[in-house]
């Protein structure tokens, strides 16, 4: 009940504050600490986060953050994707899924740190100062 109660939390905060999906939090606390199996975890996040989302997205919205129609066109073409992904994650293996998803991340991760380290390169051929 804890680990259910601090994933909670942890994805909600990350959600609302960098704009990803609890998922990246739901999923792993979901196989790791409550013993679930990847197919399971996955599924089980994607109904967790819309709470989250709706929550997340009512409050940047009130800062003036969401740009309504690009947000309206992602989702209603995502929900294509979504149909197909969900037909892809259930022919997979439990393992292979799992993989898959440890391999976007490392690649997300590898993206965004590539990104930050170029950005101050940047940023001084420019000459602006970093804080």
């Amino acid at each position: 009940m804890i680990g259910t109660i601090a994933a909670g939390l942890a994805g909600g905060v990350v959600a609302g504050m960098l704009g990803v999906g609890g998922g990246v939090l739901f999923v792993p606390a979901l196989v790791v600490f409550m013993n679930r199996s990847q197919h399971h975890a996955e599924a089980t996040s994607l109904l967790a986060i819309i709470p989250v989302a709706l929550v997340g997205a009512y409050r940047q919205d009130r800062y003036g953050n969401v740009r309504r129609t690009d947000a309206l066109l992602l989702g209603c073409l995502s929900i294509a994707g979504a149909v197909a992904g969900v037909a892809l994650a259930n022919a997979l293996s439990g393992t292979v899924l799992r993989d898959s998803f440890a391999a976007l991340m490392v690649f997300v991760a590898g993206q965004l740190l590539r990104r930050a380290l170029r950005e101050p390169a940047q940023a001084r051929k420019r000459g602006e100062r970093m804080l």
